[in-house]
């Protein structure tokens, strides 16, 4: 009788969630804007919403989504014009006949060019400019609306990559970038992404956004006009819980029915496999190796002592990533030593072109010293009467983040460098600290690499923010170094990917040698999802498992 009762609850419970999925997240995104927010988790939820040209899916190909196709020189949809300096490549694309905005208004060639005027605006703090910075302009055919012409600065091999060109509503969005792009973030503060959110004609997804409460949901329902296969889930609720160690108790109440990638910890992770095991709970844990990697960012700007390399490559030295690594995970997520994991194709482990910087206090001391830091009575270093402290930054209410933080306080302390653990909610760090300069030291976090991607928005000195450009780039270490520079403009302009890995390693042995961030261990991808779940896939890459949420099943 009780497993009857089991079976028939088990079986409304598979009912229910066939109508709404709930999602559970560490983070709260920082805006719902697709190119002003600088939260993965943002990315996360504006891909079951909006579409961009073309996406890379989780096996790794680049697949169409608004467009028809994806334009190559190969099939004859590009070209390349100009030679030698002047060499430049013009690529056709057609959005797809039946892709239309939430409100049934259809998209086309015009809201390509609105986005690529709103996106390079000085005025507007774009996150990530790479998909933008090398066009030159946009041409739209005059007959077709539905198709253009995008017309390229340089020749670079990523020019068909444009998942990260997030395409705008100009009906929705054009009048108020109108009145508001003469105020510096003007746009970013009054877009209907802030103030009207549920407008069904910002969103050209498999759903829309039909409610959110701050700090605490994101509500998106099926849209009717997307162009694609209608979603399986009618409503999907992306629920904000923000100390990690919350979410397994919110599944087990049913709060929740899932754990999103940006959520629980991999040690959490790992006991909560062992309790679905023995308990014989309804949910798998899902890992998936990535091409994410956990770091330090040196606040070069802000920070006198970090401007000297040698205090750079000391704090390398004093941290035993080694332990950290092994303590925390098992050794299961592996030491890094630069940005690109294992999975890569960037991805090297030659010692003979990273400077890898081991573990040793004697170098991290000898260092210091060289660097006129000499060790004080209290224990501490100084210079010219100051103190060598700052504080160390990251998510508040990540378990594994606040325990790494203690974790690396005592290993400086050991050297002489004072640590003070200073945590923000996630949507102010990404959204305002990291981006502003605005962190006195170090701030711990992780970026998400695609499998060959342009880096030039994180280390080139183009994508150092500042007040002037508006606070755009990804380069928060205000790392500025000429080789680096040059490095990357090479990567951009090569095609041939055998001279693109060799161009990376490069750049690998000088990023590790200055030291504009402290790779600390590459991260496994996490979900926990209920069983019975279909066509739900881990990424492992910068464009999240939502690229393909309307295939979701219960």
């Amino acid at each position: 009788m009780k497993i009857s009762i089991v079976l028939v609850l088990l079986f409304l419970s598979a009912s229910a969630f066939g109508k709404t999925l709930r999602i559970g997240s560490s983070q709260e995104p920082d805006t719902l804007h697709p190119f002003l927010s600088k939260m993965i988790v943002g990315d996360y939820i504006y891909r079951s919403v909006g579409r961009t040209l073309n996406v890379l899916t989780v096996d790794g190909k680049w697949e169409p989504q608004l467009a028809k196709y994806t334009p190559s020189i190969e099939n004859g949809k590009a070209r390349f014009v100009g030679k030698g300096k002047n060499k430049k490549i013009v690529a056709d694309w057609e959005i797809k006949e039946k892709a239309k905005w939430g409100d049934g208004k259809p998209v086309t060639g015009h809201d390509v060019v609105f986005s690529l005027e709103v996106a390079t605006h000085p005025n507007v703090p774009h996150s990530q400019m790479d998909d933008y910075r090398n066009i030159e302009k946009i041409v739209v055919d005059k007959k077709n609306p539905k198709k253009f012409s995008i017309h390229y600065k340089n020749a670079s091999w990523s020019y068909n990559r444009m998942g990260l060109f997030y395409v705008l509503p100009k009906h929705i969005e054009g009048p108020v970038f109108e009145k508001h792009k003469g105020t510096m973030e003007g746009y970013a503060k009054n877009t209907n992404f802030i103030k009207n959110p549920t407008n069904p004609g910002l969103f050209s997804g498999p759903y829309r956004i039909t409610d959110v409460k701050l700090r605490e949901f994101v509500k998106v329902e099926r849209n009717p006009h997307f162009y694609g296969p209608k979603a399986k889930i009618d409503t999907i609720i992306f629920k904000t819980i923000t100390n990690t160690a919350s979410l397994e108790a919110n599944l087990r109440s049913k709060t929740i029915d899932m754990i999103g990638f940006v959520g629980i910890t991999f040690d959490q992770a790992i006991a909560f496999q062992k309790k679905v095991k023995a308990e014989k709970l309804p949910y798998n844990v899902n890992f998936k190796p990535s091409l994410t990697y956990e770091h330090l960012d040196l606040n070069i700007a802000k920070v006198d002592a970090f401007k000297d390399v040698r205090v750079r490559q000391a704090l390398a030295f004093a941290i035993n990533r080694n332990s950290l690594v092994k303590a925390l995970f098992s050794n299961k997520q592996p030491v890094a030593y630069h940005p690109f994991s294992p999975i890569s194709p960037w991805y090297t482990g030659n010692e003979k072109l990273i400077h890898t910087l081991k573990h040793s206090r004697k170098k991290a001391n000898q260092l210091l010293d060289e660097a006129g830091w000499k060790m004080g009575k209290d224990g501490y270093r100084y210079k010219g009467g100051k103190k060598l402290s700052f504080e160390l930054a990251t998510t508040a209410g990540n378990k594994t983040r606040e325990t790494v933080q203690v974790f690396l306080q005592d290993q400086l302390k050991k050297v002489g460098v004072e640590v003070k653990i200073q945590n923000q909610q996630a949507r102010v760090f990404f959204g305002d600290s990291l981006p502003k300069l605005k962190v006195e030291g170090m701030g711990m976090f992780a970026f998400t690499f695609m499998p060959e991607q342009s880096i030039a928005d994180f280390y080139h000195s183009n994508g150092i923010p500042t007040k002037k450009n508006g606070f755009a780039g990804n380069n928060w270490s205000s790392w500025s170094d000429k080789k680096a520079d040059t490095v990357i403009n090479k990567i951009e302009k090569e095609f041939d990917m055998k001279r693109r890995i060799k161009l990376a390693h490069e750049f690998i042995g000088i990023y590790s040698r200055e030291v504009p961030e402290i790779p600390l261990y590459y991260r496994a991808e996490i979900s926990v999802t209920p069983k019975g779940m279909k066509k739900y896939t881990l990424s492992g890459h910068r464009f999240s498992g939502t690229s393909a949420v309307e295939y979701w099943d219960l």
